[in-house]
């Protein structure tokens, strides 16, 4: 039986589980939070108190701060790549829908809402340049992206458990500068989204141990496959306007190092906590090549760490079209 083949067999074996996990990991639309709780309320007499409140404490948060903020919210408005990836994902119905694309809709649903809440917060802070950041966000969803997993859901799910922890992240410390500055409502925002992001973590890393569970030879190589190449972001063809794909990531990344908000560290810190959740150390039964796989996945955070000490980041903050410091002024 061909890879392909033993893939979806292993999905269609999973696939009656997955309402249990949405039932799990999701929550539904009624229950959970939605934009509007953490923005003024356009039919309230006192909406443009509250929207004279975001600008006052914006002024209080520094340029590198809007660079990682609108970064993050441009990654989060790029969704209809993400989506239309994960339904071209061997074993996830597109056409006859099945319990993998109802989790796939689902959970862009969710996801939906991160996008939505710091758009409009980033729009009413009068802070950035947004139609500058229009633009950035229209490039990315036309240029698309390739994470190096193509159709195979096992890369797939790697990919998402460590992106999902990544962004987890992300948006914590974020939320922690926030409220250092003393804005407790972008705060608020930020951990809530951040909340999210770990339930979504967790479920992905589910569907991984599960695989692992019936088919570790496999899952092991394609664990290993995702890690020798490197997670690739979401946002890895970020550009600006008239820009081609060029420098416009490597800035942002450099300024989310910068400022602490994600750094080479971290992806050091995922790829352990992933190596721990799943026990790779303990699988038994593998292949010699899974095997072989194993070995490099358990030496790879330590030589990471050390690459990663020895990384300097630039001091300068690039300009971004997205943020005018005569703004912040």
């Amino acid at each position: 039986m061909s890879l392909k083949n033993i893939r979806l067999e292993v999905m269609q074996h999973l696939e009656k589980d997955v309402d249990q996990l949405i039932e799990k990991y999701l929550i539904p639309v009624d229950n959970i939070w939605q934009p509007t709780d953490f923005l003024p309320n356009s039919e309230s007499d006192n909406f443009y108190d509250e929207v004279k409140e975001i600008r006052e404490l914006s002024k209080e948060l520094p340029y590198d701060f809007w660079v990682v903020l609108v970064g993050d919210m441009i990654t989060e408005e790029a969704l209809p790549t993400y989506e239309s990836w994960l339904m071209d994902v061997e074993g996830v119905g597109q056409m006859e829908r099945n319990g993998w694309s109802k989790w796939v809709r689902h959970w862009t649903a969710e996801e939906n809402r991160h996008g939505d809440v710091l758009n409009k917060y980033l729009y009413l802070s009068g802070r950035v340049n947004m139609r500058e950041i229009e633009k950035t966000t229209q490039h990315l969803i036309a240029d698309g992206f390739d994470i190096g997993t193509g159709q195979d859901p096992y890369k797939n799910f790697v990919y998402t458990s460590f992106q999902e922890l990544a962004t987890y992240i992300s948006h914590n410390r974020v939320a922690k500068m926030a409220k250092k500055k003393g804005n407790k409502q972008l705060s608020k925002m930020c951990k809530i989204i951040s909340g999210d992001e770990m339930r979504h973590h967790h479920a992905y890393s589910e569907f991984v141990e599960r695989i692992f569970a019936v088919d570790p030879n496999q899952m092991m190589m394609a664990f290993h496959y995702m890690m020798k190449q490197k997670i690739a972001m979401p946002a890895h063809f970020l550009r600006e306007s008239g820009d081609k794909i060029s420098t416009a990531f490597e800035e942002f990344s450099n300024t989310a190092q910068r400022i602490g908000v994600y750094t080479s560290t971290d992806y050091v810190d995922i790829l352990q906590k992933l190596i721990d959740r799943w026990d790779i150390g303990n699988i038994n039964n593998l292949s010699d090549e899974a095997e072989k796989a194993r070995d490099y996945l358990m030496k790879l955070p330590s030589r990471m760490l050390r690459i990663a000490e020895r990384m300097t980041i630039p001091e300068n903050s690039y300009q971004f079209k997205w943020v005018e410091p005569a703004r912040l002024k």
